[in-house]
């Protein structure tokens, strides 16, 4: 189902040690984001708060709770805990494999952002090889996907925030929350570099 990395096992199994016990499953959740780009949630909890809604699951020495709904999406995954300039943690990496098929978002909403996109943002970001999709609509929240020269940039999140932001809500004030959902870390061309000049 599920497959820790070795370094995710040393760091669960830590914590479970430092606990003296009273810690003894990991818990992974899914956060209610869009579920083209779900987040997930990783807890260390005693075994005794299994809820009837969970499915504890042995794997390689350690004990996981998962919701029966959440564990399709866990088919094949890979927890690891990652730590990077600033921040450290457990990531989720799921098989893509076994992801629902993307499918564009269609409705009035969906229809106004990518015009904003086509038209607006992605000719001027495509200078620095970069492209940004709109993935999903929930409701007024939109959920955006960088790529090329945005993914894994220093700089993408000041040019989601500072840019693009700005330009969406400008155009499309109905939208009230907008999501990063890209893996900065991976990716077929992430962080573009050009010449040194």
């Amino acid at each position: 189902m599920l497959t820790l990395t070795e370094r995710a096992r040393e760091v669960v199994r830590s914590y479970l040690d430092a606990s003296d016990g009273e810690l003894e499953a990991l818990r992974i959740t899914m956060a209610g984001d869009s579920p083209l780009a779900p987040r997930f949630e990783l807890t260390l909890v005693p075994s005794s708060e299994r809820a009837d809604d969970e499915r504890e699951v042995e794997v390689e020495g350690v004990r996981v709770l998962v919701r029966e709904d959440t564990a399709p999406r866990l088919e094949g995954a890979t927890v690891d805990f990652v730590e990077r300039l600033n921040e450290s943690g457990f990531e989720v990496r799921l098989d893509p494999s076994r992801q629902p098929e993307r499918k564009p978002p269609s409705g009035p909403l969906a229809e106004r952002v990518s015009t904003i996109l086509d038209t607006q943002i992605n000719p001027a970001i495509a200078a620095h090889g970069g492209h940004i999709s709109l993935v999903d609509v929930q409701g007024t929240e939109i959920f955006l996907e960088m790529s090329g020269g945005c993914q894994g940039c220093a700089m993408s999140r000041m040019t989601l925030r500072q840019g693009v932001e700005r330009m969406v809500r400008q155009a499309v004030p109905e939208v009230t929350v907008i999501h990063d959902v890209t893996d900065h870390a991976s990716g077929q061309n992430p962080y573009f570099e050009g010449p040194v000049v």
